[in-house]
């Protein structure tokens, strides 16, 4: 969310860095988990794993495009997008070892995220240009 939100420039190195480490601790088979649940317990308390969080995941999507990565933006967008079910709905997390959607369903938060990180892609005038800083 930093470069999104116009906290940091996007083509600053620690926005990068930032996005390399969301990627290497919270990814999940290209997905984005919205904490580290491998204890056993995450940080809710909770017990068990908890799945990729979508809007998270939308989130990375706007980060890559943002920060120039546009072509791994797009895959993983065409990724998300490929989870609709048959009448278009997200759920709040996806499972990807067992293809399933889990959590809330639908999940307006997931659909707000395919509806900015399709509008950062497309758009001549993306959302996300507003927020960030030059």
């Amino acid at each position: 969310m930093i470069p999104l939100v116009g906290f940091l420039p996007p083509n600053d190195k620690r926005v990068r860095g930032t996005i390399d480490a969301v990627r290497r601790e919270l990814g999940a088979d290209g997905f984005i988990e919205r904490y580290p649940t491998e204890h056993g317990t995450s940080v809710d308390g909770l017990p068990g794993k908890e799945g990729a969080f979508l809007l998270c995941s939308f989130w990375l999507a706007d980060a890559l495009a943002v920060t120039g990565r546009h072509d791994e933006a797009a895959q993983l967008f065409e990724r998300l997008v490929g989870l609709t079910n048959d009448v278009g709905l997200l759920a709040e997390e996806y499972d990807p070892a067992s293809g399933r959607m889990l959590g809330n369903f639908p999940q307006a938060f997931s659909h707000v995220g395919l509806v900015n990180t399709a509008l950062n892609l497309t758009s001549a005038a993306r959302p996300v240009d507003r927020r960030t800083c030059a």
